[in-house]
């Protein structure tokens, strides 16, 4: 039995009139990297040092979606993608730099002015990615020596959880969030890792469509991973 709490209702960022909750882990013991990939298996996801999963009553629009490394094949478009950016110097970390929080600041304060964590502050920044029990990877992508993007990835024994990506909002066509999740099915795969989690996916939020482009995935539907 998992040890939560329930948040009071509140308005939801994703879809307009519905109000959300939220289960929080409580449970210390599940606060590790072992304990967060048995989390992950049941729906859910971590901001920050808290492990939460939507527990809302009138509603069911947010689905955990994974996808299964080794059966993944990319798209063509994938494809053309992958060959578009191709150029670009990928780094992997296992500390924060200084340089993200720059790039993080102009990604959240020009594409995400609408959502709950603008504006970007450093405070609001080092809450949500840095974590006291879990050390993220920090995939990095660079255009001719510049750092452009930033994949936060939490990597388990057997899984991988696609925590949160920002990138230089003045590249968008470079699709850096597309890109970066390639890049992590590409390590996944070599790493012997079976799933990559992307988060939640919601139908009706059109932001979050590029995830069911993933093929292919499945959906956590009524306490079941569904194809």
């Amino acid at each position: 039995m998992i040890k939560v709490a329930l948040t009071p209702p509140m308005p939801c960022s994703y879809i307009n009139e519905q109000q959300e909750q939220i289960l929080v882990v409580q449970d210390d013991d599940l606060h590790n990297q072992a304990g967060y990939e048995v989390l992950l298996l049941n729906g859910f996801r971590r901001s920050g040092n808290d492990v939460y999963r939507p527990h809302c009553q009138t509603c069911q629009a947010c689905q955990s979606i994974r996808i299964d490394s080794q059966l993944f094949k990319p798209s063509k478009s994938q494809k053309r993608l992958i060959n578009k950016n191709k150029h670009l110097e990928m780094r992997v970390s296992h500390q924060p730099q200084p340089d993200y929080y720059p790039l993080y600041e102009r990604y959240i304060n020009t594409l995400h002015s609408d959502g709950a964590m603008f504006p970007a502050s450093q405070s609001q920044y080092d809450g949500f990615i840095t974590n006291a029990w879990l050390t993220p990877t920090f995939i990095e992508f660079y255009l001719d020596g510049t750092l452009i993007a930033v994949a936060v990835t939490d990597v388990m024994a057997n899984s991988m959880s696609a925590m949160y990506c920002f990138y230089d909002p003045e590249l968008l066509a470079h699709s850096l969030g597309t890109y970066a999740i390639l890049q992590q099915l590409i390590i996944a795969k070599q790493t012997g890792k079976k799933w990559l989690y992307l988060g939640y996916q919601i139908d009706q939020c059109s932001k979050m469509n590029y995830k069911v482009k993933f093929n292919p995935h499945e959906r956590l539907v009524a306490g079941k991973w569904q194809c």
